[in-house]
């Protein structure tokens, strides 16, 4: 990546979404332009857990304004997070094709663990090298992260469901605060995250850091009050901060210095997690850190930016060893696929090619559970496994594609429209055949060619007698296809 490149995030939160724009320069992004809109989906899901219109409406109008900012920005310099709302959402698709639409850029909805690990990775990036044992923080508007961690690396992560939005609409009703309400809360919270004390106990870690949403008003609050350090949260200071919610009675009348009128409502759900944290995990004070989920979006748009350094790298080869999977063969047809893939669409992104050599890598995730139906069984397994690097969406297109890459291809029909992952399919398809014997195939003078809706496959003269079980099972191939919007011929002389 150039010095002087620009990248943004978009952090499509519970309470609000959020733009950051910074500049890399010499490995360090700096900020540039930092935007926040409090849309508070996490309070339009109703009770079947869908979002109101509102809701919506109300997403979509603060993406609209994001995306203007975002003209003539490259795709590759954009990442877009979703978190717990849309995770929730059984309506998300509705909401995101409108969104992706208009905002103009891909939207990734991250698995809980994801998201934590993106925000230590913001934190990590904001704070002073330092080999210390670190536990990060972060209550959000419907889902609250813990991270241990060391240096740029997070070792622990996890998510859980209980955050500001959801706890103050929960146990606050109408925003009233009662002695009664408060005891509750920090209960109901307690009870969501004592399982977090077996991992995250006060032995495995130094010092404590908060990010963002929650911790970062309440530092604010406090260091407006007098509390010193400035930036730092301690017992005390939540037992004051709770007296003087408790004076206010209610959520419209709080009047404090350093509490944002948009965080006003929120303020005692996320203000009863924090305590139950503090209760729970023995923390005697806190560090506000500067970095968050955006921070943490940057920086790994430079780390995907090679194979090397991409996580989804090392994810993938964890998960091979994980279920046993045969790497010489997963090597082999992978090198096959990517092979003709290059032939076939030689423009096409280095990161269409990367996603198809991980999905020829895990093609026989599913093997350990059952041979006959491995397909499924991977398709599965991708579809509900929680890793880092990935978005829940990219995973279940690497799901597609092994779910697709044995048995009929029209299952797949309503994804063909797409000609990339066509071709992705095509060729992972055409490479398990080719390696079918569990050994290097002879592959050499193999040309594939896309023309229109079709594809074209050239096999040299005299391999066609020489390999008389591969060309069966590409004949197999082309019947495969025929029922599909896409044909593919056979040339063999």
């Amino acid at each position: 990546m150039q010095n002087a490149t620009l990248l943004a995030a978009v952090d499509l939160g519970s309470n609000s979404f959020r733009l950051e724009i910074g500049r890399f320069e010499h490995g360090h992004i700096q900020r540039v332009e930092y935007l926040k809109e409090t849309v508070r989906q996490g309070n339009g899901l109703d009770e079947d857990r869908n979002l109101t219109p509102e809701a919506m409406q109300r997403g979509w109008d603060c993406l609209a304004r994001f995306a203007e900012r975002l003209t003539d920005f490259p795709r590759a310099q954009v990442r877009a997070v979703a978190t717990q709302t849309l995770r929730d959402a059984r309506n998300r698709e509705i909401f995101l094709q409108r969104a992706i639409q208009i905002l103009g850029y891909p939207i990734e909805v991250i698995s809980g663990p994801e998201e934590a690990r993106l925000i230590y990775q913001g934190v990590s990036r904001m704070l002073p090298q330092s080999d210390e044992r670190r536990l990060v923080v972060d209550i959000g508007g419907r889902s609250t992260e813990l991270i241990l961690g060391q240096g740029f690396t997070a070792h622990t992560v996890a998510s859980f469901r209980v955050g500001s939005v959801a706890w103050s609409s929960r146990y606050f009703d109408h925003g009233n605060f009662t002695p009664q309400a408060f005891h509750t809360a920090e209960i109901a919270a307690k009870a969501v995250l004592d399982e977090a004390l077996v991992s995250y106990h006060p032995s495995t870690w130094e010092v404590a850091y908060g990010s963002s949403g929650t911790v970062g008003a309440v530092g604010d609050i406090l260091a407006a009050a007098g509390y010193l350090p400035a930036g730092t949260i301690t017992r005390e200071g939540l037992d004051w901060l709770q007296e003087r919610l408790l004076r206010a009675q209610n959520a419209d009348r709080v009047r404090l210095d350093g509490l944002k009128d948009e965080r006003r409502a929120v303020i005692g759900g996320g203000l009863s997690v924090l305590r139950a944290l503090f209760d729970l995990l023995d923390i005697r004070q806190m560090q506000v850190a500067q970095g968050a989920l955006r921070q943490g979006a940057l920086y790994d748009l430079i780390d995907r930016e090679q194979p090397e350094t991409d996580l989804r790298s090392s994810t993938v080869r964890a998960l091979m060893e994980r279920f046993a999977v045969d790497m010489p063969q997963a090597e082999r047809v992978e090198r096959v696929a990517c092979g003709l893939f290059a032939q076939a669409a030689p423009n096409a992104s280095a990161h269409a090619q990367r996603k198809l050599g991980w999905a020829a890598r895990l093609h026989e995730i599913g093997c350990r559970i059952s041979h006959s139906y491995s397909h499924r069984h991977g398709a599965y397994i991708l579809d509900n496994t929680d890793v880092a690097g990935f978005s829940q969406p990219e995973l279940h297109r690497l799901g597609l594609l092994v779910l697709g890459h044995r048995g009929k291809v029209h299952k797949l029909e309503t994804d063909l429209d797409d000609a990339i992952f066509a071709l992705q399919l095509l060729c992972l398809r055409v490479a398990v055949a080719l390696c079918h014997a569990r050994r290097e195939p002879q592959v050499q003078g193999l040309q594939l060619e896309v023309l229109g809706n079709g594809f074209l496959l050239q096999v040299p003269p005299g391999w066609a007698e020489r390999y008389p079980q591969s060309v069966h099972l590409l004949h197999d191939e082309v019947q495969a296809w025929q029922k599909t919007p896409w044909t593919l011929t056979l040339d063999m002389p």
